[in-house]
């Protein structure tokens, strides 16, 4: 990573109509997943078909985070600047902007519905934009909130529904159903000052289960409705689609550290050598020889020479799958309070690191009543092998994200384009569209 001085030298990017605002100058996109657990940076660079091209990875263990949140800003400043050098030095070139994940700040997702007068005339993207205007919203957004993601979901004209886009018809009245996604400002703001911390700046921001969506599912699995389980280290985070639209996101505080944590109060063992644990023979799904498989479970010991002690597997499978049954009862009846439980179809996808532990994907059936799969990052060229499971769906979702904005990703609903930022530009564009 270059030093302070080289990066404060650095021009802003210029934002321009056919260049997203997460791509440097130099061509490259950067994606930044910043977990309880690990934090990972993708780099790409567009390729000649119109794809992307990985060509830096960096991932180190969290440190300072707690349930997706900041509790020791140093220590996450340094966990970051590790990862982001890792994946520059890999990719041979330094990067200024990224995209970054929000799963902190107890994420709020609602549909709100609301018509505006277009007196009659053309429809074009001045009204959309008028219309869409986050800091237009009043009393929809909380005082300690902000909003990061405003999506539209559909569109009416005069009463008649089932619009997806707008753009020259003509009538009286335009009604818009919103999908606002809202969290905390002090958690925006931290995580705003640990990346700015490492000089870097926050090109476009994505709850982390809508990236993690981009990340692996696929356009009719979206198109029919599904729901995607990120089940994360600190927390587990759902997304549903109905109709290619986002119409739903919601954030559990249970995560695999608290299996990790069970596994070592359960067993009077470190937590490193829990996680091992619940990484090598970890399950929740029993089987008839799960009393015969004994495992050494190592004590706790201020020196280290403990003798370890057996037990046999069935012991874990006791202690991780009351846990897991826990997390999927509490999505069940989050998706019957939201009304998704039905709506979003039957099929289940599940990603994120937790999802790998044994049997996960045949509990959530039972206990969801659906059809499950577990969820992996789409491909990418340059992406290697060791990157290609459910842990780093949400980095891989971050690069789509980052090329796809403002066009929200998979939403099949029109979006129009962001204003430019400049006074200049604005006036530009308002005698464009106007003239």
């Amino acid at each position: 990573m270059a030093d302070n001085g080289e990066r404060m030298k650095e021009t802003p990017v210029i934002r321009k109509k056919s260049t997203p605002q997460s791509w440097g100058r130099n061509g490259l996109i950067a994606a930044l997943d910043i977990g309880t657990t690990k934090v990972c940076c993708f780099i790409a660079r567009p390729s000649d078909d119109g794809g992307l091209r990985v060509v830096g990875i960096g991932h180190q263990a969290s440190r300072g985070l707690r349930g997706g949140g900041f509790v020791d800003l140093d220590a996450a400043e340094l966990t970051i600047r590790a990862t982001v050098e890792a994946a520059e030095r890999m990719a041979g070139e330094n990067i200024r902007h990224v995209t970054v994940n929000v799963s902190a700040g107890s994420p709020r997702s609602r549909l709100i519905a609301y018509e505006v007068s277009v007196a009659g005339h053309e429809i074009g993207d001045a009204d959309l934009r008028r219309f869409l205007d986050p800091d237009g919203l009043g009393n929809e957004v909380p005082d300690d909130h902000e909003v990061i993601h405003a999506i539209p979901v559909g569109y009416s004209i005069d009463g008649c529904r089932g619009v997806r886009d707008p753009r020259g018809l003509f009538g009286q009245r335009l009604g818009v159903n919103l999908h606002l996604i809202t969290t905390a400002t002090g958690a925006l703001r931290n995580l705003a000052t640990a990346v700015n911390r490492c000089h870097l700046e926050i090109a476009g921001k994505a709850v982390s289960p809508y990236a993690s969506a981009l990340g692996c599912l696929g356009e009719d699995e979206t198109a029919l409705g599904v729901t995607l389980i990120d089940m994360g280290g600190g927390t587990t985070s759902i997304a549903v689609f109905f109709d290619a639209e986002l119409v739903f996101t919601d954030n559990i505080p249970i995560g695999g550290t608290h299996v990790t944590n069970d596994l070592a109060r359960g067993l009077s063992t470190p937590l490193a050598q829990a996680e091992r644990m619940k990484t090598l023979y970890g399950s929740c799904i029993p089987t008839r020889s799960d009393d015969r498989q004994l495992i050494e479970v190592p004590p706790i010991s201020d020196d280290g020479t403990g003798e370890p002690g057996q037990v046999p597997r069935s012991m874990l499978v006791s202690i991780v799958r009351p846990r897991l049954e826990e997390t999927f009862e509490i999505v069940r009846a989050r998706l019957e309070e939201a009304g998704f439980d039905k709506a979003a179809g039957r099929q289940v996808v599940l990603t994120g690191g937790a999802s790998q532990i044994a049997g996960a994907p045949e509990l959530a059936g039972m206990i969801l009543d659906k059809q499950v799969r577990v969820g992996r990052p789409r491909p990418i060229e340059g992406l290697p092998e060791a990157a290609t499971g459910p842990a780093f769906t949400t980095c891989a979702g971050l690069l789509h994200y980052g090329v796809d904005q403002p066009a929200e990703g998979l939403c099949g609903t029109y979006r129009p384009t962001d204003e430019p930022s400049s006074r200049f530009g604005r006036f530009g564009q308002w005698l464009r569209e106007n003239f």
